[in-house]
């Protein structure tokens, strides 16, 4: 296998881990959303939105409970979901940065 072949798989896998990174960010995000809207809502009772909402909480709780520690208690209203959106994005843009440099 030639350096350039080398380069090559390189570059496609670095891409491919650019584009796996992105997606996530997207994804858990669209996941963290998803779990705000359910808490504020009342919904009927139903064997399957019940098991989408265990799964949203499932998903999403152990994360923004790191968040919760830290931050203060503010009554009420509850920032551990956006500060941990923000912190996602930043941690993906920086692994991003970190990967093109392989590129």
């Amino acid at each position: 296998m030639g350096a350039l072949a080398k380069l090559t798989l390189l570059a496609d896998a670095v891409d491919l881990a650019n584009s796996f990174v992105s997606a996530f960010a997207i994804v858990y995000t669209l996941v963290i959303l998803a779990y705000i809207v359910t808490s504020w809502l009342r919904l009927p009772y139903s064997p399957w939105l019940n098991r989408i909402q265990r799964f949203l909480y499932d998903v999403t709780e152990p994360y923004l409970r790191l968040f919760r520690r830290i931050l203060p208690s503010m009554g009420p209203l509850d920032l551990s979901p956006l500060v941990g959106t923000i912190s996602l994005w930043v941690l993906a843009a920086a692994l991003m940065r970190i990967l093109d440099q392989f590129h």
